[in-house]
């Protein structure tokens, strides 16, 4: 993540991450706490020093291959609700990605991914 977010300073010495969101699909069975706990020791003297990070999470959605249902699983079976049929794609909930960084100069700000 931090080397996403460095990929857009400008060549402004000065600029400063206000805040980056990331996206964390359920699959990827991330504790939110040990992530920012993390990303926190990581930050201490860099530009991102004093960045807030925000975690948006992302179900887990498959869609069944034999009737074509799209529905959002709790847990880790992976069936139809439908029909039963344990043909399925996951459709989202595999996401690790940063989406937005914020920067302290608004002008800058951007959005990485949607």
């Amino acid at each position: 993540m931090i080397s996403i977010t460095e990929q857009y300073y400008s060549s402004d010495n000065n600029e400063r991450v206000k805040s980056i969101k990331v996206k964390i699909g359920k699959l990827q069975n991330v504790l939110p706490d040990s992530l920012e706990f993390c990303f926190n020791a990581l930050i201490q003297n860099s530009k991102m020093e004093n960045a807030k990070m925000m975690i948006e999470h992302v179900p887990i959605k498959l869609e069944c291959k034999n009737c074509g249902n799209i529905s959002e699983q709790d847990g880790y079976l992976f069936a139809c609700p439908k029909c039963g049929c344990s043909a399925i794609t996951v459709i989202s909930g595999n996401e690790l990605t940063v989406s937005e960084i914020e920067f302290e100069n608004v002008s800058n700000n951007k959005e990485v991914l949607n």
